[in-house]
C-alpha cells in the first residue's frame, strides 16, 4: 500500500484479472527477497516488506500450467510500501496501477484474492489459512 492508501494491482495477461503481484520463490531466497523481487518483476515498484498479512491456502484451488505441471497453491501475504519505481505493463501484466480501497469492487478480481484483500481492508492480525 501507498502511502495515500493505495493497494498495487496488476492485470494479468494470462487471466485478464487484476491481482496482488506474486509469484514463485527461488532456490536460495527468502519469502521477504521474492517479495521484493516479483513485485519489482512483474509491476516496476521497488517495496520494503514491514510485516506479514498471512499464509493462505485453498485446497479447492487447483492451478493446471500449460506445462503440465499441477499444484495447489499456497500464499504467503507480505505487506509492503513502496521505494522507488513505477507501475508500468510488462510481460506479465497488461496493466499495473494503485487502485483507491472503494475502486476495488468494480474490478474483476480472483475469489482467492478477496480473502487477502478482506482481511488487510478489515485490519485483520497476521492470518493463518
Amino acid at each position: 500500500m501507498d502511502e495515500a492508501g493505495r493497494i498495487l494491482l496488476q492485470r494479468r495477461r494470462d487471466t485478464g484479472q487484476w491481482a496482488l503481484p506474486m509469484g514463485k520463490m527461488e532456490i536460495g531466497e527468502t519469502p521477504s527477497q521474492c517479495a521484493v523481487r516479483e513485485t519489482e518483476e512483474e509491476t516496476g515498484v521497488r517495496v520494503e516488506p514491514v510485516g506479514i498479512l498471512g499464509i493462505y491456502s485453498d485446497p479447492a484451488h487447483i492451478v493446471a500450467y500449460t506445462d503440465g505441471e499441477i499444484r495447489q497453491e499456497y500464499e504467503v501475504m507480505l505487506i509492503a510500501r513502496p521505494v522507488g519505481g513505477a507501475p508500468g505493463a510488462n510481460d506479465e501484466a497488461s496493466d499495473v496501477r494503485w487502485v483507491e480501497p472503494e475502486a476495488l469492487r468494480t474490478l474483476d478480481i480472483h475469489p482467492t484474492q478477496w480473502r487477502q484483500l478482506n482481511d488487510y481492508l478489515a485490519g485483520a492480525g497476521p492470518h493463518v489459512d
